[in-house]
Order: structure tokens, then sequence, then C-alpha cells
């Protein structure tokens, strides 16, 4: 009998995959959810299988038999962790996927794996804070130099940063978030792709492409069927979506993620069974809430849009689809997501009182949770960042960052209009 668990992912929809890919009750006692495996270590059956185990972990030398490997030591892996890659890597359209205890965890650990003293990164702007903060401060102390770009639609704008990142120290990597956090900059990502190709034929060695998809997430948007070497994810955010637990995710072809779980064996950074088993519990309704949370977006977005304190939105889908940008999103994404920014006419003070009105709509960081929230950037995830940076990716004193969530969309209109008039 062929079961679920046995189907190529290409051949069920991401709801699907996202409900029952990586798990097989039949495995697991017949249990139909995934047990929880506390166990932070695991027996061998010999002292040869021992060293088998290891001689296939970090030697990737296949069992006697063609057994499965199994497990180590959970800070090297887990069954509960297996179960997030296999469906994470699913989702992604990918060959292999490795999980960290956080969004920032799986993003230095590209960079830590991938970037060398000397070298050279491309991103473009704006970035998240936490990004910026590892670039210019961590890997820039490392001998790492980072050079921005404003519009990842524009081929000559790319090339030129990337022109200037290789006279600089070679070209390793160039890291996109599209949208961008907090603005919903979009960048065509196979068009840099061919930027990256063009860089490796005149460097003689072809850049890492990798891009953050936190904003749309597996659901929404693809980067590897556009190009990218690499997709990373915050799973806090709408994979995790209850805004109760940190994780992150690296997915690609397994020449690539393979090094990532070795360096995690050192950082220490594995999501552990608890959250694992949480996460897999909430990948099953990441497509209901995704599309919930985008419907009330647009409903939310198109009041913003319209009142008169509201110098501009960056909700895609008010994107003219006749524009540069709206061909683009046609190409490379199947939605247009919650998470967006709207800016007020005036500046900090002004966004205070509107902020300090809401009630309905909760303050604080973070995005892709069940609940709306909303934060002032320039004061908060972008703190940090220099303002001429900031101002520069389009984060000024008026900006406002919006995470809809799955309430009603009439309370949270309400919510807006009242609190917009004490801005």
């Amino acid at each position: 009998m062929t079961r679920s668990s046995d189907l190529p992912p290409d051949a069920l929809h991401p709801d699907t995959l996202a409900v029952s890919h990586g798990y097989d009750p039949h495995r697991h006692h017949g249990a139909a959810k995934p047990p929880i495996y506390p166990s932070t270590t695991y027996m061998y059956r010999s002292a040869s299988h021992a060293k088998d185990v290891h001689r296939a972990y970090f030697d990737g030398v296949p069992l006697p038999g063609g057994e499965e490997p199994g497990h180590i030591y959970s800070r090297l892996g887990h069954p509960n962790l297996d179960m997030v890659e296999r469906r994470l890597a699913a989702l992604d359209r990918a060959e292999d996927a490795a999980a960290f205890n956080s969004g920032m965890a799986a993003i230095s650990a590209v960079m830590l794996s991938a970037l060398r003293p000397g070298d050279a990164v491309v991103h473009g702007r704006p970035i998240y804070g936490g990004t910026d903060g590892l670039l210019t401060g961590l890997l820039a102390g490392f001998g790492v130099k980072s050079f921005g770009f404003g519009d990842g639609l524009d081929r000559d704008a790319v090339l030129s940063a990337a022109r200037d990142a290789a006279a600089a120290g070679p070209l390793a990597l160039i890291h996109l978030e599209t949208p961008a956090n907090p603005t919903g900059a979009v960048a065509d990502i196979a068009m840099v792709a061919s930027v990256a190709a063009e860089m490796g034929d005149r460097q003689g060695r072809r850049p890492l492409l990798v891009v953050d998809n936190t904003f749309l997430g597996p659901f929404l948007q693809c980067p590897l069927e556009h190009g990218a070497d690499l997709t990373v994810t915050s799973l806090t955010k709408y994979a995790g979506g209850h805004s109760d637990l940190l994780a992150g995710g690296v997915s690609g072809a397994r020449a690539l993620v393979d090094p990532l779980k070795k360096l995690r064996t050192f950082l220490g950074t594995s999501l552990d069974p608890h959250v694992s088993a949480t996460l897999l519990r909430s990948f099953e309704t990441m497509g209901l809430r995704t599309a919930r949370a985008c419907a009330n977006a647009r409903a939310v977005a198109d009041f913003l849009a319209a009142h008169p304190k509201v110098r501009s939105t960056s909700f895609l889908g008010h994107v003219d689809p006749e524009s540069r940008a709206g061909a683009m999103l046609a190409r490379q994404c199947a939605g247009t997501g919650s998470t967006f920014s709207f800016r007020l006419r005036g500046g900090e003070a002004e966004a205070f009182r509107m902020l300090d009105r809401l009630r309905v709509i909760r303050m604080a960081v973070s995005l892709g949770g069940t609940e709306t929230l909303i934060c002032h950037s320039a004061t908060t995830t972008h703190y940090a960042v220099p303002r001429e940076r900031r101002e520069a990716g389009g984060v000024d004193d008026g900006t406002l960052r919006l995470s809809v969530g799955i309430e009603h969309p009439d309370d949270l209109v309400a919510d807006l209009r009242q609190a917009l008039e004490a801005a």
C-alpha cells in the first residue's frame, strides 16, 4: 500500500505537505501525531555501530546495508528535527533543509559558512536590523565588506553594487530580502541570479544567492524556483504563526545545506524537540492562516491608502500590475502577503500618538502571528541602524510596520480609524 508519506513532494499540494509530509505514523507505533522525543542522547547497538554512525554523520559514509544513520546526540539531530526539516524542504521545493533555534541563527550560519576574511557581500536596502548588525558588526570585524543597492528591480543598480563589492574583495554572497523588512521593497530573484552568474564569470567564483523569504513564506513565494541557491526563513513568523516559538530554516541543495548542519553542531543552534513538535503542529494550519491574513491585509491596506493622514502604503496588492514591479510579482509570487508598512503625514510624534491610542492591534515587534502587530520601525526593529542608512532604505520617522493577523477585519479597521484621529 502506498502511503502519503511515500509520495514525492511534487505530487501533492503545499496544504497537504504542511499537514503530513515528513512523518510516517507507521514508523512511530501508529501515533497519528508525531511523538516528542526529549532524549538528549541515543544508544548504540555495539561499539562498531557507534563508529559507523559517527562516520556516517561526519564523513557521509553510508551505513552497512543502507541502514538509516539514526541519531547520536540531540544537538546533532533528533527525530523531531528530522520531521521539521523534511517538511520544510518539501514546502520550499528543496532537496534538503536545516532548522535552527531562531531566524538569525539560520542567517548567521549561512554567512559564517559562506564568508571568509576579505570577502564581500551585496545586499538590498532596506535590510532587517539584525542582519544589518551582523554584517556591519561581527562580520565587518572579521574583514567582510558589505555593499547595498536600493532598487532590486534595476539590473544596473544590482550589477554596479556587485562590481564595487568584487573590487573590494571576492564577492562571495548576495543577500536579498524580498519583500524587504519593513518597507516591502521587492527584488527580482531571477534577475539577481543572472547578476550572480555574470559575476561568477568575471571573478571565477560565483557568489551564493541567498533569499530571505520571511515576509511571504513558502505558500506565497518559492525563491529556489527563480534561481536562489538558498532560501532562509524565520520560522518564528508565519510557519510558527502564534508568537510562541523561535525557529529559523534554510532550504536548498543538499551539498549547500549539509555544511550548515555541521556548523550548527559547533554553534549549538539546533532546534530542540519540544519546539520542533510545536512547529510541526503549526505548519498544518499555515495555509489557512496565510489566506485569512492576506484577505484581512487587503481590507486594512485599502482603508489606510484612502485615509488623509496616511502618505503611502507598501502593500503589494496595490502595486500596478502593468508596472515593472507588478509584472515581476505576477511571475514570482502567489500572493501579496499580510505584512507591510505605511507612512503617516508627520513623524515620530504623530506616530507615537497613534500607537498609544490603539486598543485591538498590539504594539510589538515580530510578524506573522494570529494577532495583528504594529511597531514604529525607526525606534524598534531598526533602532540600531544608523539614521542615514535607515532613511536611504525608506524607513523614516513616520514609518509604521503592520503585520495583519486573523481577527475580523472590521475590528482592525475600526481600531485604526479611531487611533488615526490622534495622529
